[in-house]
């Protein structure tokens, strides 16, 4: 493995796990992308 695609998969890494980590910060604070990013009005329908 080259340098070039050492560092291209160490973004790629850092980016999902960015993404993975705000979700479920999002969801320990209530919001959710199934409710409409608001669970706290939807009375556990969707979930």
């Amino acid at each position: 493995m080259n340098l070039g695609t050492f560092v291209v998969a160490l973004l790629l890494l850092l980016v999902v796990g960015g993404i993975i980590a705000g979700m479920a910060r999002d969801k320990r604070n209530g919001k959710s992308l199934q409710c409409g990013c608001d669970c706290k009005d939807c009375k556990r329908h969707c979930h």
